[in-house]
């Protein structure tokens, strides 16, 4: 390929800027944003009028995938959650599967503590061995606490360790009136959380997308090849009764009474409803099924960007890195009213400026902002995908080097 040379004069004027860029450093970083068309989203319905869980002490109906609160009623409040603290384990659980901590197929040892665990349980029998997908399953249907116990100490030593992992994770997650003292939900004092909280640590658990695999299962079997089998039913009865529903946990305690955080998906759309404090399991079920009904009846949901799909970019004149590409690590999607007008959906990427190096990975330096015609409707904050240092001299002089020569057509 043949290759041009530029003027004399400009190639002088272009050493001399490469000069002038050293004895004057820039922190400011040049942004070129790219601008995409897209799908939609909106606002959520008022539902304040609604009082879709009546006979509950507390309440909350959320879109997964957005986070937007549909629905809620004393969210806040700080309430005993019974069994659904598993939704934390369960969290740690798959945290520690995606991190090669432990496999499914691995083998645990069930102490004498884990076996001496009352209320809801799967019989564990000190020194009995079970695979760690068969004591997942006996959390996930059968609510056992001696299955969380022996999974928190497989993972973090002993389940106080392991309840100190829950903890962190909860600040992690921004749950503030969360608190665990356990990692079965058994009473204990200054052990609560909210409807709020638990619909947030349900949705992260959601991410984990396998996890309804079980949660979802109405039934199954431990001990299948033994003289003991074991039969696992749900605790949660609305993932054989109610369409769409595969999860999530049950909980009861006299002082909690009776709990449950749900999940329930129709085509995309996907959602979670909590319930806190309700006097019996019928009416617990019937609640959590009239705010699926609303969600699904009032809501649906669009996507914006797939998983792993280039959100835009833009370049760092002065940066290690010359330029950044946002891709995005989930699926995007906007919440709309079926009654709404949609008219021109678009999306757009920005940068908050001054961007002033260096950048931490994670760090969020950009947006996407989702327009419903002129009306900003969504907003994603988007993470550096990397660190930006100041790049060094010899960088500099190398990158803007390489502009001299043009490849001829």
């Amino acid at each position: 390929m043949a290759v041009k040379m530029r003027p004399l004069w400009l190639s002088v004027l272009l050493v001399a800027g490469i000069f002038l860029s050293f004895v004057f450093p820039a922190d400011v970083v040049t942004v070129h944003a790219s601008s995409i068309p897209v799908m939609d989203d909106v606002e959520a319905q008022d539902a304040g009028a609604l009082d879709l869980a009546p006979s509950a002490r507390s309440a909350i109906l959320m879109d997964a995938d957005t986070g937007t609160v549909l629905f809620e009623k004393n969210a806040d409040e700080k309430l005993p959650p019974a069994s659904i603290t598993k939704v934390m384990t369960m969290l740690l659980v798959m945290e520690a599967l995606d991190q090669g901590v432990i496999r499914l197929d691995e083998m645990v040892t069930a102490s004498e503590h884990a076996a001496s665990m009352g209320g809801s349980q799967i019989f564990l029998e000190a020194g009995e061995e079970m695979t760690v997908e068969d004591l997942l399953k006996g959390v996930a249907l059968a609510s056992g606490n001696d299955a969380s116990v022996a999974l928190a100490e497989k993972i973090a030593g002993s389940e106080s360790l392991f309840v100190e992992m829950m903890n962190k994770r909860a600040q992690e997650l921004g749950l503030k009136n969360t608190r665990f003292q356990n990692s079965s939900g058994l009473p204990a004092e200054d052990h609560y959380s909210t409807a709020r909280d638990i619909a947030i640590m349900s949705r992260e658990l959601l991410k984990h997308e396998e996890i309804t695999q079980y949660t979802g299962l109405y039934q199954d079997y431990l001990r299948k090849d033994t003289e003991k089998p074991f039969w696992l039913v749900n605790t949660n009865k609305l993932v054989r009764f109610y369409t769409g529903a595969d999860g999530l946990k049950t909980g009861y305690t006299s002082s909690a009474k009776f709990c449950l955080t749900a999940t329930a998906k129709r085509d995309d759309f996907r959602v979670i409803a909590v319930v806190l404090g309700a006097p019996d399991a019928k009416t617990r079920n019937k609640e959590v099924s009239q705010m699926f009904d609303y969600a699904f009846s009032q809501y649906k949901v669009h996507p914006i960007l797939a998983k792993g799909e280039t959100i835009g970019s833009y370049k760092i004149e002065k940066g290690s890195v010359p330029e950044l590409e946002f891709v995005a690590d989930r699926r995007m999607s906007v919440l709309l009213k079926k009654s709404d007008k949609i008219d021109d959906i678009r999306h757009e990427l920005t940068v908050s400026e001054p961007l002033k190096l260096p950048i931490a990975k994670g760090q969020i330096v950009a947006h996407l902002n989702v327009y419903n015609g002129d009306k900003k409707i969504a907003e994603f904050p988007l993470p550096s995908p990397v660190d930006v240092e100041k790049a060094g001299w010899w960088t500099l002089f190398k990158r803007s080097a390489t502009r001299i020569f043009v490849p001829a057509d």
